[in-house]
């Protein structure tokens, strides 16, 4: 349904509302402004600005509406005003701003990239820097809300929204489309607020959407509530939140509010809108929201002298709020390395752990039984298991449900957890990984999946700023997810569904790493990723899902296996070789030739894990064999062989007695012709070639 108001209306018809309070953070919001354009600008005490001037009003309107303490809100660069509506305290802001100790990061992000783990109210989810980025975070936190209502049976969530915030160009990203079908179709309680000041930077909004109006556009679209209006006429713009938020509350599906307002600033301070006339910048101006805000008030709802007692208070508040902010120090240099990971201390917010539940350990030792497994056969048993054992755990992708995933390893899950349990998404990676972090904000544990390796590219954006949340936020937040991803040639290759390129994921900080060649080690790295507090990448080799050698007997639910520790596959004296996924079976047939041969031994080293590997097992190998062989799939340049290549010249050059020697894919895509492909995939004679080499040098 489609609604497009306009009007206004009485300060009396305006309904209950604390107008001193609206009128005391606006004033605030302006004194930051001006305190930092006229003082901490210029003394480089802060180095990025953005002001809030013409968008304050209506954020404030709106932060005072979300009072449910499961509502979620997520903002954008100019989103402050709607911070300082939630209770964030000013020197919090302030300091924030000033890259000081403590608040939002510990000056470990820009001032103006918002969160606040609130915990008597709502919460500011952790924004990005990216512009669109905030929209399917969002989006998973409002599929959240009504998984922990509706399917944990929870009534403390029974009212609770997400809310997005975002100005008229970022409704042209991917995020912004994607979360718009994800709330749609899912009917979640979702609020989309779209603050429309006319440019995005200095690009107008008509190269954004056509005819500059996105919600006339979305008029007809399905599932969407949608009203407009102007977000500088006090009276106006209060009946219209509050007519958007009693919508989403009344869990009638999502809505879209669009308020015109101004931009009466720069887009950052350094911006000095050259690009608009004085024609157009005296009329912004004129629609300033303050002036009307004060006519509003005046007299109807206060004196002039109250009006100006408010904005005394303001500024005498800010200026207190700067002595404690400048008084902090800088973080400790030695702390920036803190918190990639997570640690001894839980994260406020996010994730199991972040609600204080805990899963069992595990058990590290492997109780075989039964037959052998192959991979796929491992990994869905895993799946379903901790299923069972864990209410909070979703599984969704691209056909994961009833087709069971496109290489078979959810068959069946949905018939037996049920839709909103193992769940189809649409057809937008952006949208599975972000909704993923959303989820995982709000204390559910997200296992996506991405169907190829190449296909995560769209996700890319919200891959890194998964990974680095836990970071920036100083532990305030966390992300923790599993995500799960086929990788590699099958019988033949393509550009498309064969690469590997698990390095970009390793140089990604805050993701760990696994790559298991066999259904055992999948079994372990899986349930320790699913029990941990961090994201996970889980790259399933697609040679080895069904392959024969990667079958092993199932070695128990309890089985876990520790991150970061390599396995010996095969003893040696005389040369190690340094490998993971496809590559393990190929390495080991290759060293048993030598074997056979009687004159030298090989020992083969399965990585298990990339992000962390273990150094110390193939450091001590190479000390031993005084030899040392690299074998991967991926590129050769920059492909991770080099990093191991790197440690083992810098710390066991002493003991070598040969070069350090990688074996791997050329630099070009995987090709598709199975001749082709034989031709530069690492085979296992061109293994056994290298391995000849490097004992006769």
């Amino acid at each position: 349904m489609s609604v497009f108001e306009t009007g206004s209306e009485s300060a009396t018809a305006a309904g209950a509302r604390d107008w001193r309070r609206v009128a005391y953070l606006v004033h605030v919001s302006r004194a930051l402004d001006h305190l930092e354009e006229t003082v901490l600008v210029p003394a480089k005490k802060v180095a990025y600005q953005f002001s809030a001037r013409g968008h304050d009003l209506g954020q404030v309107l709106l932060g005072l509406r979300l009072t449910d303490r499961h509502d979620g809100v997520c903002g954008y660069y100019r989103s402050r005003p709607m911070l300082l509506s939630l209770g964030v305290p000013l020197e919090e802001a302030l300091g924030s701003s000033m890259a000081r100790a403590g608040g939002y990061s510990d000056g470990r992000d820009i001032g103006v990239v918002f969160n606040y783990p609130n915990p008597d109210g709502p919460s500011a989810l952790p924004m990005c820097g990216g512009v669109g980025s905030q929209y399917t975070p969002t989006a998973g936190w409002a599929q959240a809300i009504e998984y922990r209502s509706s399917r944990l049976g929870d009534p403390a969530f029974a009212s609770a929204m997400g809310v997005v915030l975002g100005g008229d160009a970022s409704v042209a990203t991917n995020g912004f489309w994607s979360a718009l079908t994800i709330a749609t179709t899912q009917r979640l309680p979702m609020l989309f607020y779209i603050e429309d000041n006319g440019y995005g930077i200095s690009v107008p909004s008509v190269y954004q959407t056509p005819g500059g109006d996105i919600a006339a556009n979305l008029a007809s679209f399905s599932g969407l509530h949608v009203l407009h209006g102007d977000g500088t006429e006090p009276a106006e713009a209060v009946r219209l939140i509050d007519e958007a938020v009693a919508h989403v509350r009344g869990r009638r599906g999502p809505c879209l509010l669009r308020l015109r307002v101004p931009r009466l600033e720069g887009h950052s301070f350094q911006d000095t809108q050259t690009y608009k006339s004085p024609e157009v910048v005296a009329a912004e101006w004129a629609r300033d929201p303050l002036p009307k805000l004060e006519a509003f008030c005046v007299p109807a709802l206060m004196s002039l002298a109250e009006w100006q007692a408010i904005a005394d208070r303001a500024a005498a508040d800010v200026a207190a709020a700067l002595h404690s902010a400048d008084a902090r120090p800088v973080a400790e240099p030695d702390t920036v390395t803190s918190f990639v990971f997570s640690d001894a201390t839980p994260q406020k917010k996010g994730g199991l752990r972040g609600e204080g539940v805990t899963l069992p350990t595990g058990d590290t030792t492997p109780r075989p039984e039964g037959t052998r497994l192959n991979m796929v056969t491992a990994i869905r048993r895993v799946l379903d298991h901790e299923l069972t054992v864990n209410p909070r755990m979703v599984v969704f992708g691209e056909d994961v449900g009833p087709k069971g995933g496109v290489h078979a390893v959810t068959l069946g899950l949905q018939e037996k957890h049920g839709i909103a349990r193992v769940f189809d998404t649409s057809l937008s990676e952006e949208g599975i990984v972000g909704r993923a972090v959303g989820m995982a904000l709000a204390g559910l544990l997200p296992v996506p999946e991405i169907q190829f390796r190449k296909y995560a590219d769209p996700a890319v954006e919200q891959i890194n700023d998964c990974g680095t949340l836990r970071w920036r936020t100083h532990n305030r937040f966390a992300a923790p997810m599993v995500l799960r991803m086929p990788v590699g040639f099958f019988k033949s290759g393509d550009p498309w569904h064969s690469q590997t390129n698990e390095v970009q994921f390793v140089h990604a900080p805050g993701w760990k790493v696994a790559v298991p060649s066999n259904a055992e080690d999948a079994v372990g790295l899986l349930r320790s990723a699913l029990r941990g507090d961090d994201p996970v990448m889980f790259l399933e080799h697609r040679a080895m899902l069904d392959a024969s050698w990667a079958r092993r007997p199932y070695p128990g639910d309890a089985y876990v296996l520790p991150f970061g520790q390599a396995k010996i596959t095969m003893p040696g004296r005389d040369l190690t070789i340094v490998t993971w996924g496809a590559m393990v079976e190929r390495a080991e047939e290759a060293a048993k030739q030598v074997v056979a041969a009687g004159t030298h031994s090989v020992e083969v080293i399965d990585l298990r894990t990339l992000m962390p590997w273990d150094r110390e097992t193939v450091l001590a190998s190479v000390a031993r064999t005084r030899r040392c062989l690299v074998v991967h799939e991926d590129l050769r340049t920059a492909g991770f062989g080099a990093e191991v290549v790197a440690t083992v010249a810098e710390e066991a050059f002493m003991h070598l007695d040969a070069p350090v020697v990688r074996l791997t894919m050329p630099d070009v895509p995987s090709p598709h012709n199975a001749v082709l492909l034989d031709a530069v995939v690492p085979s296992v004679a061109r293994i056994r070639a290298k391995i000849d080499a490097l004992l006769e040098f």
